[in-house]
């Protein structure tokens, strides 16, 4: 959530920001309330003020009557009694009018605060103006994409001929975009979630996490899936709880209401889970195969960041996820997003995008994303500094590290051999039993 000093001050700028992601929400009504809640706020200032004059005052006259001993007379400490009695009875009054404000008051933030709710992030200066994706621009590429002496085929073709990958009977089991990993295609799957987890832990300073694929309201609230996303989510019948649609909601809110150390800065964490989302509409071509699913598996890598820091820390969490393209040998380019193109929460991201020679295309199998203190605002994520012993708010920073999906994807379009079978890169072969590729079951 933006800060509502910000918001309520810099009205025209929070226009232009929504401007420059190509957003259009009705402000009038955030105008009106704070009006509103700016003249409350006067009033009941003015009013207070007016009572801590009468308490000096009334403080004069305590100190007039205790001296009366010393040579006050008896019918001026007798005007002193009725002058202070009557100040005593209108700062009584005063009270019930300021309590009555402060509940108006109190009243009005519970109505700003879900319009507050509905504010995405402001970009940071250096995202790249734009409207949508075409506005996107490319940081770097890794990688030369192969070049194939016959016609490469996509995954789903590779997969349902080598007995795989079988989506006909995820549709049976659960409906439209679900899958079924068979045999091998399945060891893939869990050996890029291993290998992924290994290199993070081991390589790259995270610490592991199994948290759980079900969060509160709360926790969706904190790292702003609610309440923007809610008809994208998986929501419990019976019980206040949600499928989490990423990591990145129970690992950001494993810090919900602590303060941090600085010296504990950044928090580094990885988690492999399912995640679910509704994945509703059309895309395309990304109705076919594993690309949209409303089930899938990710690693996700989530940093709780000092502000002064955190896109040091944007940057290396960035390289974190592009080491297991470049060990696995598979193509890709980072993008920086457009504002235009920035998720709801995010101030800055990178995307990286994977060649898949299947479909032809750069395709995004990461995020990555700075939100400064965007979520932990929401969830109350903060720090103490050491040497002034006061708290402030961190900055999150999360991406996947990787979509196991996509990255099952890539390794099977990019290491595709003419006879259909399937060349398994060498980090992975550990993994895979020692096996040096995936033929068809006899």
């Amino acid at each position: 959530m933006l800060d509502p000093g910000f918001v309520r001050d810099h009205l025209d700028a929070v226009e232009a920001m929504l401007q420059a992601r190509g957003m259009t929400l009705e402000l009038e009504p955030l105008r009106q309330l704070d009006a509103e809640r700016r003249q409350l706020a006067r009033q009941a200032d003015e009013l207070k003020q007016r009572r801590n004059q009468i308490s000096e005052k009334i403080g004069v006259y305590q100190r007039q009557l205790k001296s009366e001993t010393a040579g006050t007379e008896p019918l001026q400490a007798e005007t002193i009694r009725h002058e202070r009695e009557q100040l005593q009875a209108e700062s009584r009054g005063l009270g019930s009018e300021i309590q009555a404000l402060d509940e108006r008051l109190k009243a009005l933030e519970a109505r700003l605060e879900p319009l507050l709710a509905t504010l995405p992030n402001r970009p940071h200066a250096s995202v790249p103006a734009g409207h949508g994706a075409e506005d996107n621009a490319e940081i770097r590429r890794w990688g030369e994409p192969r070049a194939f002496d016959f016609e490469p085929r996509p995954h789903w073709e590779l997969g349902a001929a080598l007995g795989i990958l079988d989506l006909e009977a995820g549709t049976r089991l659960a409906g439209a975009r679900f899958a079924v990993y068979r045999a091998a295609g399945a060891r893939l799957e869990r050996a890029l979630a291993n290998f992924m987890l290994d290199l993070h832990t081991a390589g790259h300073g995270y610490t592991e996490i199994l948290p759980p694929a079900l969060v509160s309201t709360a926790s969706m609230f904190g790292t702003g899936q609610l309440p923007k996303f809610e008809n994208e989510l998986y929501r419990c019948r019976d019980d206040e709880l949600w499928l989490i649609p990423t990591a990145e909601v129970p690992l950001t809110n494993l810090f919900a209401g602590q303060v941090l150390e600085d010296k504990q800065l950044p928090v580094n964490v990885t988690a492999y889970t399912p995640c679910f989302r509704r994945e509703a509409g059309s895309y395309g071509q990304d109705v076919r195969g594993l690309i949209r699913q409303h089930q899938f598996q990710k690693v996700e890598l989530v940093k709780i960041s000092h502000p002064e820091r955190s896109y040091d820390d944007l940057e290396k969490l960035t390289r974190d996820a592009a080491a297991v393209l470049e060990a696995l040998g598979l193509p890709y380019r980072v993008m920086a997003l457009c504002a235009g193109d920035l998720g709801f929460s995010a101030a800055k991201t990178y995307d990286l995008e994977v060649w898949l020679p299947g479909q032809r295309a750069y395709r995004e199998i990461s995020s990555c994303s700075n939100f400064e203190d965007f979520q932990a605002r929401r969830a109350n994520i903060r720090f103490r500094t050491a040497s002034r012993g006061k708290t402030s708010l961190a900055h999150t920073i999360n991406g996947s590290g990787l979509a196991i999906g996509r990255t099952w994807i890539a390794v099977v379009e990019n290491y595709q051999q003419q006879d259909g079978s399937i060349l398994i890169p060498e980090p992975l072969r550990p993994y895979m039993g020692g096996a040096e590729k995936i033929t068809a079951a006899a």
